[in-house]
C-alpha cells in the first residue's frame, strides 16, 4: 500500500510540474493556453534526442530542457501569443489548439509515431526499501525535484518584487505602466518560465510516462483536470490538487483496472459541480 501512494505521490509532483505553467498563464496572465503541452513535449523530445544521439547525461539534459523551452517559449510570446492576449477566450482556444497539431506533425515528421523510451543512468534505476515498501529511486528524485521547484514558485510569486509586479499587471495593466512597470517584459518573462517548467516536467517525465507525437493532446485533459480541482488562484491548489489526482488515479487503477481510468474524470466533474472554482481556491464557493 505504502509503494501504491508513493507512486501516486511521485506521479502527482510531475503532473504538478507539468501543469503549473499553464496555471500561471490562465490563473494570472487570463489567457488560455492549450498548447502547453508542446512545450512539454519539446523538452521531453530534446532529452530523448540528447540522451540517444548526443550521449548527454540524464542530468545536464534537464537544464537545458528547461531552458529550451523557456526560449521556445519566449519567441512565441513574443512574435505570436501577445497578439492574442485581448481577443476573446475563444480565439485563444483556437489559436492554441492550432499550434499543437502543428507541433504533433513535426515531431511526427522527424521521429515517426513509434514512442520513445530512454535509458535512466543506473543511480536512478535502483529500489529502496523504507517501513516495508519498495520505493523507486527515480520517483524520489521526481518528488524531491518537483517539490522545491513547488516552494520555489510559492516563494517568487508572494514573497518577491516580480511577483507582486506580475498581480498588479494582471489586475490592471494601464495602472501598472503608469506606476512604471514594464509589463509587456513580465508577461514575456512569465510565458517563457512556464514555458521552461513544461519542458522540465517533460524532460522528467521521459522516466515515467511515454512520449509519442499524440503527447499534447493525451495529457491536455489531465492539465486541465488540474486546473479545474485546484484552481488558478494559488500555486498552493494546483499542487495539492495534482497529488489527489495522481494518488487517486493510481490507487485506482491498481485496485479497480476496470475503472480505475474514470476515478480522476469523476473527481472533476464533482468539482465542478459542487465547487466551480476548485476545491483549494480561495474564496467563498460559488
Amino acid at each position: 500500500m505504502l509503494t501504491i501512494l508513493f507512486d501516486g505521490v511521485a506521479y502527482g509532483m510531475l503532473l504538478f510540474i507539468l501543469a503549473v505553467g499553464l496555471c500561471v498563464t490562465l490563473g494570472l496572465m487570463n489567457f488560455i493556453n492549450l498548447a502547453h503541452g508542446a512545450f512539454a513535449m519539446a523538452g521531453g523530445y530534446l532529452t530523448i534526442t540528447l540522451m540517444q544521439r548526443a550521449g548527454v547525461p540524464f542530468l545536464l539534459c534537464l537544464p537545458a530542457a528547461f531552458i529550451f523551452s523557456a526560449f521556445l517559449g519566449l519567441i512565441l510570446e513574443r512574435t505570436l501569443y501577445r497578439h492574442l492576449y485581448d481577443k476573446t477566450h475563444l480565439d485563444q482556444v483556437l489559436f492554441s489548439i492550432g499550434l499543437v497539431f502543428m507541433a504533433m506533425a513535426m515531431v511526427d515528421y522527424a521521429y515517426g509515431a513509434n514512442q520513445q523510451i530512454v535509458d535512466l543512468p543506473s543511480y536512478l534505476t535502483g529500489r529502496l526499501n523504507f517501513l516495508g515498501a519498495s520505493i523507486g529511486v527515480y520517483r524520489l528524485f521526481v518528488i524531491v525535484i518537483c517539490g522545491l521547484l513547488a516552494l520555489g514558485l510559492q516563494l517568487i510569486l508572494t514573497r518577491t518584487r516580480f511577483g507582486s509586479r506580475l498581480r498588479a499587471a494582471v489586475d490592471d495593466g494601464r495602472v501598472a505602466r503608469g506606476m512604471g512597470i514594464d509589463v509587456t517584459s513580465i508577461f514575456a518573462v512569465t510565458f517563457a518560465v512556464g514555458s521552461g517548467l513544461a519542458g522540465l516536467g517533460g524532460a522528467l517525465g521521459t522516466g515515467i510516462i511515454s512520449f509519442d507525437p499524440t503527447f499534447p493532446l493525451k495529457y491536455m485533459i489531465y492539465f486541465l483536470i488540474v486546473i479545474s480541482v485546484g484552481g488558478t488562484t494559488t500555486i498552493t491548489g494546483p499542487f495539492l490538487a495534482s497529488i489527489l489526482l495522481g494518488v487517486a488515479d493510481v490507487l485506482g487503477k491498481y485496485y479497480v483496472p476496470a475503472v480505475g481510468g474514470f476515478i480522476i474524470y469523476t473527481i472533476m466533474v464533482l468539482v465542478l459541480i459542487l465547487r466551480p472554482q476548485g476545491l483549494f481556491a480561495r474564496g467563498p464557493a460559488r
